[in-house]
């Protein structure tokens, strides 16, 4: 699809959008975890966006943060652009959500939604092992302690 054909198809969906800056946020299985994928997709996927949207859910809740209910869209790609296994979470969020108390729009920074490497990349790395359980206690000590945030 191109120009005038590709603005068309745009426009419709694009006339749903609030009228705030969106963030694309993205989480990703440690390898450890996404090998169990192939065998429990269903257990691990469940997981990935659980974790993922309580992470965003409860940060954005706190008063310390934006103190909003956000809203979230994702999807599962399960493969990486080099074609490997590589199952990840994308979500679309606005920039800001509904008040605490219902009635009342609060907008985040025009480029910073939430504290991604210092809160949201712990929480997120707990709720994986929560969800997995004492199977994973080594796990928790090798990612934590080898891995760059972000990487």
């Amino acid at each position: 699809m191109r120009g005038a054909a590709a603005r068309t198809w745009l426009a419709e969906p694009e006339a749903d959008l609030l009228p705030v800056g969106y963030f694309h946020v993205f989480f990703t299985l440690p390898a450890e975890v996404a090998g169990i994928a192939f065998y429990s997709r269903a257990m691990i996927y469940d997981l990935l966006f659980r974790a993922a949207s309580e992470t965003m859910l409860t940060i954005a809740a706190d008063p310390k943060h934006l103190c909003a209910r956000i809203g979230i869209t994702a999807v599962l790609p399960t493969w990486g652009s080099a074609l490997t296994h590589h199952p990840h979470a994308h979500m679309i969020v606005p920039g800001g959500g509904i008040g605490s108390d219902g009635s009342r729009w609060i907008s985040s920074r025009p480029a910073f939604l939430l504290p991604v490497r210092a809160v949201v990349q712990e929480a997120y790395i707990q709720g994986h092992l929560d969800g997995l359980g004492p199977r994973v206690s080594a796990f928790s000590a090798i990612r934590r302690g080898s891995r760059k945030p972000g990487k």
